[in-house]
């Protein structure tokens, strides 16, 4: 039986650059995914945009390490993922949310974000073509952006082999193994490794992989779809993020949905159902194009004409509060929660991954003590994060 340091379960938006750090700092490193390769769970339906403009103090931290990896990248290791720093613009399209995004944008400034409130003028110069009636301004993160998660993850799965992790794919794990109430291996369908901790990483499918220590965590994927046109002259710089709820009595009510345009000219859209829709289901639907379409133009008549080349169906998994559960167990020494990213895995998981490594090496820092108190699965799940 092959002993490693640590073994993760799931390459995808948090396992790969969670191994990425594990191996730069000489851990020995196993990640193991049901799936044929690397990113191929929900990390390829992810739309591609990082932010660390949250309203909540862990998150912000986290995704503001994840934006110095994204944006300086390929500068150090020469991999193009399709950085761009865009921005990020939540408009306000009603007092009641013009008085949130002011709020927030002040949390945010003392957390030491780089953010503003625009008003309306100043938000249709930003975002050329948006619909001035009702608009009541919005905010503006620029150093905010966005990146290919299919090539940003590759490119962290290269990083991490080069440095001595291994991955094996389709495997899928059938047990978490323990031994005194330690962690010491991981049982698959093809072999048992040894180890002193298990990481899971494991997305849509992490409650499962927890009950097999039985650990109970609070999380319930949701399906939420997505798209992308044909690429057009480039017009649009951040992404936006309208938070205005939709009502809808054919297609469906919504609550948020947000888009941008990609380096190539695409724009990438994906929309927040209301009610949610609960489930693993990934299957397109016929009623989300007409559904987000409308609320789109209605926000940029501009769009009205552009083609849609292909939509897709992804899991986001929640959790009650919209905050991620990651750390230690109290009855299970060695196993790692990384789960309930509730869609923002693949921006806060290079963040994540060093602290998940620090964590390992008992090297947490105060920042990361802090990180993991709020991420806690011991939290009061009672409140939510103002703009989750």
């Amino acid at each position: 039986m092959t002993f490693y340091d640590v073994i993760i379960v799931g390459a995808g938006s948090i396992g790969t650059p969670t191994a990425m750090a594990l191996a730069n700092a000489g851990v020995k490193t196993l990640v193991v995914d049901k799936l044929p390769s690397v990113a191929q769970g929900d990390n390829k339906h992810a739309i591609g945009g990082i932010r660390a403009t949250h309203s909540q103090k862990s998150k912000i931290l986290v995704c503001q390490r994840s934006l110095e990896i994204f944006s300086t990248w390929e500068e150090l290791y020469g991999d193009d993922i399709w950085w761009v720093e865009g921005g990020y613009s939540f408009v306000a399209r009603s007092v009641e949310h013009e008085r949130l995004l002011r709020e927030t944008v002040e949390i945010q400034k003392e957390y030491g974000l780089n953010i503003s409130f625009l008003d309306a003028e100043q938000i249709q110069e930003l975002i050329p073509g948006i619909n001035p009636i009702g608009l009541h301004g919005g905010t503006y993160s620029p150093e905010d952006g966005n990146a290919s998660p299919l090539y940003s993850v590759h490119a962290f799965y290269d990083n991490a082999t080069r440095n001595g992790a291994e991955f094996k794919f389709k495997e899928q794990v059938k047990n978490i193994l323990t031994k005194n109430r330690h962690v010491v291996g991981v049982r698959t369908d093809k072999a048992d490794y040894q180890a002193s901790f298990v990481i899971n990483a494991a997305g849509g499918n992490g409650k499962e992989i927890a009950k097999m220590v039985d650990v109970n965590v609070p999380l319930e994927p949701e399906s939420h779809e997505a798209g992308i046109t044909e690429g057009v002259k480039y017009f649009l710089r951040p992404m936006v993020v309208d938070i205005q709820p939709g009502t809808d009595p054919t297609f469906g009510n919504s609550k948020n949905y947000y888009f941008y345009q990609n380096k190539f000219g695409k724009i990438i859209f994906c929309i927040t159902p209301n009610p949610s829709v609960k489930g693993k289901d990934r299957t397109e639907t016929s009623f989300f194009l007409p559904q987000i379409a409308k609320r789109m133009v209605d926000l940029m008549p501009r769009l009205s004409n552009i083609k849609v080349r292909r939509q897709w169906r992804g899991l986001y998994p929640m959790t009650p509060d919209g905050i991620p559960i990651v750390g230690t167990v109290k009855n299970i020494a060695g196993y790692i929660n990384a789960v309930g990213m509730c869609g923002q895995g693949f921006m806060l998981g290079p963040g994540l991954g060093e602290v998940l490594c620090r964590l390992v090496e008992k090297k947490i820092t105060s920042q990361d003590k802090e990180i993991l108190k709020e991420f806690s699965l011991y939290r009061d799940f009672g409140s939510e994060e103002k703009l989750k």
